[in-house]
């Protein structure tokens, strides 16, 4: 079985669906709880490439600090990555990695087409 790693934050509904469904099948996770843990600027682009999305793919643009900080879908994916890195709060949560793969557990059940 390989290493599953999921970014969580526990105060998240949808990260603590995915954590449950994730133990439910067998499964226990390395949680990264990236809030108090960043990723860095290659951690983000790694599971950028991992997800198959734009940056704003996985970024939270409903989140009042990706208004605060004058983001739009459209912006630079430079400026939207290096915002992520500063403001972690700006990404989409929870993301699982397993297998060389990456998915956003939006719904929950998606994670499990990557295990």
């Amino acid at each position: 079985m390989s290493k599953i790693t999921l970014w969580h934050n526990p105060r998240c509904s949808k990260s603590r669906e995915t954590l449950a469904l994730l133990q439910a099948n067998g499964h226990t996770p390395e949680i990264v709880t990236y809030l108090t843990t960043p990723p860095t600027e290659a951690d983000i682009r790694n599971a950028l490439a991992l997800l198959g999305t734009s940056a704003s793919g996985m970024m939270r643009t409903k989140e009042k600090r990706f208004a605060e900080l004058g983001l739009t879908a459209s912006s630079n994916e430079a400026d939207l990555i290096d915002a992520m890195v500063a403001n972690p709060i700006l990404i989409e949560r929870p993301i699982v990695f397993a297998a060389g793969k990456a998915a956003i557990g939006r719904p929950p059940s998606q994670v499990l087409d990557i295990l």
